[in-house]
């Protein structure tokens, strides 16, 4: 480590050209990884803050909340601990006196059940015309005690909840008769219609030959299923991982070449008894080095970044992630710097130093 970090200190150009590419790369891959996460949060979020056990759909909607019809009855087939209710509705919301439209989630349920999230200002709604929204439907302009404009119904904010998104856009929670009206308009439609049943604890269904079969599932299940969700974490994933292999290749790459360059200088410390595992090792440091300069100055640059990004933007750090991102990367560095060993070994002290 000690001729690793002197080495460094004196080719501080040479050095800091590889650690410039580090730090980009690494730069990259935090902030698609920052990105993914985002993308993903946005979709899960208000089904994560269920905490629910399973979520049960029509067997026919392809694990698809919205393609699955169900109805309030339905909820008297399955036995758990507790259980709810919950019709799902995308679309759009405006203020009272016009302006921009914002896109939503509408969940429609009871407002004693365990899917309802806490209250942090005002209160739960009561009646058809009041709802509760998530916090960050504010930062759109809207504010507690406001009238809104959903389709040609007027509903007024009773209550914020936590910041909470689904599909990638706030939450609203009102009574299931709302949400019927909502979703399927004054045409007559079968009593309370839902999309999904949620539960916490042991869970069963009882499915019955003249009724439409229920299929349960685990919510990471479910989630994975919201139209999107997968193929774009698989894709932005998928570009992380193409990213580690270009680590290896570039650190590879350039220390080799400046391996090449010190051959010399290795036969004459070979001459005077220095071993090649020494040698060896002092590259493998100077990779990890070049590796732990490049990715913190990478994770700071990208929280600085993350800092600075619109609201709009889905981003979103786990550190559990960059904490493992971050091994990898100085791994596959050192990984790279494995390509320069050969080079090591076969240096002949005799050859290197101008001999015959």
């Amino acid at each position: 480590m000690f001729l690793a970090w002197k080495e460094i200190r004196y080719a501080k150009l040479r050095y800091g050209l590889i650690v410039g590419i580090m730090v980009l790369v690494a730069y990259v891959v935090f902030m698609l990884s920052g990105l993914a996460n985002g993308l993903a949060d946005g979709n899960r979020t208000a089904i994560d803050d269920w905490q629910a056990s399973a979520i049960i759909l029509s067997e026919d909607s392809n694990k698809i909340a919205n393609a699955s019809q169900l109805h309030k009855s339905d909820m008297d087939r399955v036995t758990a601990k507790e259980k709810a209710g919950v019709g799902i509705y995308s679309t759009a919301v405006e203020k009272k006196n016009g302006g921009e439209k914002t896109n939503v989630s509408i969940f429609g349920t009871v407002n004693d059940s365990f899917v309802v999230p806490k209250v942090i200002k005002g209160r739960l709604y009561k009646t058809n015309g009041e709802a509760i929204v998530s916090e960050n439907l504010l930062s759109e302009g809207y504010k507690l005690n406001q009238s809104i404009k959903v389709n040609d119904l007027k509903l007024k904010i009773v209550g914020v909840t936590k910041e909470t998104t689904y599909t990638l856009a706030p939450v609203i929670y009102l009574n299931p008769s709302i949400f019927k009206t909502l979703k399927y308009g004054s045409q007559p439609t079968e009593s309370d219609p839902i999309n999904l049943i949620a539960t916490k604890g042991k869970t069963s269904i009882s499915n019955q030959k003249d009724q439409s079969k229920l299929e349960k599932m685990t919510p990471e299940t479910f989630i994975e299923n919201i139209p999107g969700y997968t193929p774009e974490k698989l894709t932005l994933n998928t570009m992380i991982y193409f990213l580690f292999v270009v680590v290896a290749a570039i650190i590879g790459i350039f220390m080799y070449v400046i391996t090449l360059q010190k051959t010399s200088i290795f036969g004459v410390m070979k001459a005077q008894g220095v071993s090649t595992g020494y040698l060896a090792r002092s590259i493998l440091a100077q990779t990890f080095l070049v590796g732990i300069i490049g990715v913190a100055v990478a994770i700071v640059l990208s929280v600085l970044t993350s800092l600075a990004l619109p609201s709009a933007m889905p981003f979103a750090v786990h550190r559990s992630d960059w904490g493992v991102y971050s091994v990898i990367l100085v791994l596959v560095a050192m990984i790279g710097g494995l390509f320069s060993m050969r080079t090591v070994t076969k240096v002949d002290p005799v050859t290197a130093i101008g001999g015959e």
